[in-house]
């Protein structure tokens, strides 16, 4: 089976929040939403096993496909970014024989899960050596009493720079807020990984998430990883050409939102 691959740059639609939250507003039917925002032009899809495995026709050879390959509890057990758990639950043999394009794992700086997820990258990194099989790292600085506010654009910068080192081949991590704070993200990782950006909660308007989108592109981002400022919208498609037109075309916010109307 031939590999297919993300460009330069990307709009890739997570899906992979289930695992862990359980069942999810707008991903009631993940085929649904496959279908929506593939015809719309996605250019990858992140998201679970049971999603790749019982929507498998609807992914597989239609657009890459990435699959999330550790976790932590669910959230009635531990809150986001505040793990004391966290594991490998699937394997990359279990991905190629998913015939998966990709597989995507957490690293935490600052969480007592830190070393666990670095020791689940350098593994999987070296796993995947063999035949190139990209691996995209989430980088995220965790809160903790050595690391107020983990929203800074240094430990951003550190917590991808990390995962460049441990072999990542696309860094996927969040946004700091302005063009100027986030350019110091995208400097600290070569330019042979794209940094891609999380979306996060759902913003509260499409604006605001169109917004985010820009600034990053502006600051050296390669696109987003974005799953419920999409599928929690109304119009996920309208969404999706919005967000390429400014990550593949330069488009400014307003024909960016312009576009999402034209059905």
């Amino acid at each position: 089976m031939t590999r297919m691959k993300l460009g330069d740059r990307a709009l890739v639609i997570a899906m992979d929040h289930a695992r862990t939250l359980g069942a999810v507003p707008g991903l009631e039917d993940p085929g649904v939403v496959l279908d929506r925002v593939i015809a719309a032009g996605a250019d990858g899809v992140m998201t679970s096993y049971g999603v790749i495995k019982h929507f498998r026709d609807r992914l597989i050879g239609r657009v890459p496909t990435f699959l999330r390959l550790d976790g932590g509890p669910s959230t009635y057990l531990q809150d986001w970014l505040h793990y004391s758990q966290w594991s490998l639950l699937h394997t990359v043999e279990d991905a190629r024989a998913l015939g998966v394009d990709g597989v995507c794992l957490m690293g935490f700086l600052g969480s007592p899960v830190e070393m666990r997820t670095y020791e689940i990258i350098a593994r999987v990194v070296g796993d995947c050596a063999s035949d190139g099989f990209p691996v995209m790292v989430e980088a995220l600085p965790n809160p903790g009493e050595r690391l107020p506010d983990p929203m800074d654009a240094k430990p951003m910068a550190d917590a991808c720079r990390i995962a460049f080192e441990l072999g990542c081949d696309i860094v996927k991590t969040y946004y700091t807020g302005s063009p100027e704070s986030f350019a110091r993200v995208t400097r600290a990782v070569p330019a042979s990984v794209p940094v891609l950006i999380a979306g996060g909660t759902k913003m509260d308007t499409l604006r605001a998430a169109l917004d985010v989108v820009h600034g990053s592109v502006a600051a050296g981002g390669k696109g987003v990883v974005f799953g419920r400022n999409i599928w929690q919208n109304p119009d996920p498609a309208g969404v999706v050409r919005a967000m390429k037109a400014i990550i593949h075309d330069g488009a400014d916010v307003a024909t960016a939102e312009a576009l999402s109307r034209q059905g």
